[in-house]
């Protein structure tokens, strides 16, 4: 699904952020970006979402590689994304409106493209039938995000990009989101990439979990999303791993060793 080669990235007049990085997710994977502030968690995300382009290096999905953003690729922000001015059900259904204006041109909208499910479909899939009429301003931070949920998957995309889309929303929200968000990408076949700096996150949601520092590591964790899965040894464990190995990393950033 995604693989990257030597990638080298970094912004002018700064440090690379990312070099020769190498990394590779196979389809229908939930994997979480896991790391301190300013390590490359979500330029990674822009990157793959193609708003940025390698120095050096490839990103391909799918077998082809990356120039532009990419038509089955879904990005979710943290500030939701959505319009003001316009209602839950006119949010939900922007994407599928700019690809009615371009049509299925390959760019814009896959070719061929006809999505899966109507915005009704979503609204109702999403618990917001109730509030489809209102505006962002008079609704939950969590329907705000289910609405930006809804607006992404109403595009029928196979790779869902998330930036720390729960990290404003209180515990019990955060954690029914959470659950959503699994259940969507099972039953969607989707291959899920989430942005989080929260270590219990990551573990929970991410069967793989990719730790950004000055030398990047993968853990497996191939319960995440499983009934009881937060309450087991095994989760208590990781957790303590993953705070050993960023404090270390703070250590050592904050002595330049």
């Amino acid at each position: 699904m995604i693989h990257i080669h030597s990638l080298t990235f970094g912004y002018p007049h700064t440090a690379p952020i990312f070099q020769d990085f190498n990394w590779d997710v196979q389809r229908g994977e939930t994997w979480a970006i896991l790391g301190s502030s300013g390590c490359g968690k979500t330029t990674l995300l822009y990157l793959l979402a193609g708003l940025r382009l390698p120095t050096k290096g490839v990103i391909e999905i799918d077998g082809e590689r990356l120039k532009r953003p990419r038509p089955r690729t879904g990005l979710i922000l943290q500030d939701y994304g959505l319009l003001p001015w316009a209602t839950v059900r006119e949010n939900a259904g922007l994407g599928l409106q700019v690809r009615d204006f371009y049509g299925a041109d390959g760019k814009h909208a896959p070719k061929n493209f006809q999505p899966d499910n109507d915005v009704d479909y979503w609204l109702k899939k999403m618990g917001l039938v109730e509030v489809a009429d209102k505006y962002p301003a008079q609704i939950s931070g969590g329907q705000r995000q289910r609405t930006a949920i809804a607006r992404t998957l109403a595009l029928s995309p196979d790779l869902l990009l998330m930036d720390e889309p729960f990290s404003s929303l209180d515990a019990i929200t955060r954690e029914d989101l959470q659950h959503l968000t699994l259940s969507l990408c099972r039953e969607q076949a989707l291959t899920l990439v989430i942005v989080t700096h929260a270590i219990e996150e990551a573990i929970a949601l991410g069967s793989k979990i990719l730790l950004l520092d000055s030398s990047p590591r993968v853990f497996e964790n191939p319960h995440a999303g499983e009934a009881g899965h937060r309450n087991s040894l095994e989760y208590r464990e990781l957790c303590e791993l993953l705070w050993g190995e960023m404090r270390n990393e703070e250590r050592v950033t904050r002595n330049g060793k």
